[in-house]
């Protein structure tokens, strides 16, 4: 088992960053109705196993030496007990949302935490780490669990497994189970457009590509170790999210509307993904690997935002919306007294509300992958 390897000099330098960064600058619970697949319906999956970034860790990064971590309020305000679980969200996200629909599980739990019993590995759990992605800088700027170690963890899930139901019951187990990959948002806003190490080396083009090359390998050994049933999620309208308004805008205070040539980056690489994506599913015998288009459910919400009951779409809830995320939005923060006014509830990461509506919006896919 890999271990998992510490950047001390990095983390330094990257909270170094934000704070040169920032230095110039009654709580209400969301109501969400359940949504339920039909009882009637097929059901074939047996668990759901995640890697990823933040938009899908349920709170590994809790048990990593990280700076980037959100296990204290306020996030998880929405959350059952309002408990703070490492969620980058005030509530749930939407694997979980997911999960519930497909009635594997409430809540996807992260796979490091030390208490996870039995029934909990088996039905299914997350391994992504917030701050990653798949470009191999990306992690190392806020020390988490890059893509390859997360395989690997996934790898002693299988061993586990195996111990407790016997080799040919895992490998079926896994055969059944839906694997949902989201990541690549922190490749190109940090590692690309902020940090500038990559733009040095790369067109955005060749660097789209480098990205996607990356991911056929992780999808590769996914499959490699059993994975059939996959999902990947595309690249949101990077433009819109506040701190990169913020960032780039120009007149961050004036003006924040989204940048359109940071949404067409988005665009372009969710165009190629899809092809690789299809190619990959001819190639890799018995693989079902969907899309999952989470650019223009987004996209909708943040352009329609009326019609989905929300007020504010360029500004976080948490602080000033502009910058905050992770230790600077923190129990002392001002908290909007709304949350379910809010498309985005800190500065990169959507609310509990908005992963909800994006859910929903991706239904069939789940629906066409488990019945397969």
């Amino acid at each position: 088992m890999r271990s998992h390897q510490t950047h001390s000099s990095s983390a330094v330098s990257f909270i170094f960053f934000l704070f040169l960064l920032f230095s110039p600058f009654s709580f209400s619970t969301s109501k969400l109705e359940p949504v339920k697949r039909n009882p009637k319906r097929k059901q074939s999956v047996s668990a759901i196993l995640i890697f990823g970034d933040s938009t899908v860790d349920p709170g590994n990064n809790n048990y990593i030496n990280t700076i980037f971590k959100s296990d204290f309020p306020p996030y998880g305000l929405d959350f059952k007990n309002k408990i703070p679980t490492g969620r980058f969200c005030n509530g749930r996200l939407a694997t979980d949302f997911i999960a519930s629909y497909l009635g594997v599980k409430e809540n996807v739990p992260p796979y490091l935490d030390p208490n996870l019993g039995v029934n909990e590995l088996i039905t299914g759990v997350s391994f992504a780490s917030a701050g990653s992605g798949y470009d191999p800088l990306t992690p190392t700027i806020t020390n988490v669990l890059d893509i390859p170690t997360q395989l690997e963890y996934f790898k002693e899930y299988k061993r586990k497994l195996e111990s407790k139901m016997g080799k040919e019951r895992m490998k079926k187990h896994i055969e059944e189970a839906l694997f949902v990959v989201s990541a690549g948002t922190n490749d190109f806003v940090i590692s690309y457009f902020i940090v500038p190490i990559r733009r040095k080396t790369f067109t955005i083009e060749a660097y789209q590509q480098f990205v996607i090359s990356n991911l056929k390998q992780f999808i590769q050994g996914l499959w490699k170790e059993g994975a059939r049933k996959i999902l990947v999620a595309g690249l949101p309208p990077i433009g819109c999210l506040p701190i990169v308004i913020t960032l780039f805008s120009g007149e961050a205070l004036t003006n924040r509307c989204c940048i359109d040539r940071f949404s067409a980056v988005a665009t372009n690489y969710n165009y190629l993904l899809q092809k690789e994506l299809g190619l990959m599913q001819m190639s890799l015998a018995g693989s079902i690997i969907l899309y999952l288009d989470v650019y223009n459910s987004l996209y909708e919400i943040i352009h329609d935002y009326n019609k989905f009951g929300f007020e504010e779409v360029s500004s976080g809830c948490c602080g000033s919306g502009y910058l905050e995320t992770s230790f600077l939005c923190n129990p002392k923060s001002y908290v909007c007294p709304n949350t379910s006014a809010y498309v985005f509830f800190d500065s990169i990461h959507p609310s509990e509300k908005t992963y909800f509506n994006v859910f929903k919006s991706q239904r069939r896919i789940y629906d066409s992958i488990v019945e397969l």
